[in-house]
């Protein structure tokens, strides 16, 4: 993830006991593999790699939501048996917090903006003073 101060309220990187991957493109060996998700021959040039087997690209998809994660410099994450979406996640795994502006809960997967050690919606973060976003 780059550097910016809009961040997921709980990344990933702070829930125990979850891994995270990136999916790459490998170039087939000459050696037939199989893939993970369905079970059949990967016959393309290229073979899908994620935590540490191989798949076709349709068939690595999120656990909840069957979203496609195959995009090569995409993030999953594995836990509880679960390949999941970061949205699925941080949804089922991460935790809620509070709006230092409206008191609001914030869930684990919204975008929020970080100053200090105060968290805030998109939307409630502005200037004290002028009210400016």
């Amino acid at each position: 993830m780059g550097h910016t101060t809009v961040t997921p309220t709980a990344p990933a990187t702070t829930i125990q006991s979850s891994v995270s991957s990136t999916p790459n493109l490998v170039a087939a060996t000459g050696l037939a593999k199989d893939c993970a998700g369905c079970g059949k021959r990967i016959t393309e040039r290229f073979l899908l790699k994620a935590l540490d087997i191989f798949w076709h690209e349709d068939c690595l998809k999120c656990g909840c939501c069957d979203c496609r994660l195959g995009e090569v410099g995409s993030t999953l994450y594995t836990k509880a048996n679960l390949i999941l979406c970061k949205r699925d996640y941080l949804r089922l795994f991460g935790t809620t917090g509070y709006c230092a502006a409206c008191n609001k809960v914030i869930p684990a997967f919204e975008m929020v903006m970080r100053a200090k050690n105060n968290v805030y919606h998109l939307e409630c973060f502005a200037c004290q003073q002028c009210n400016h976003r």
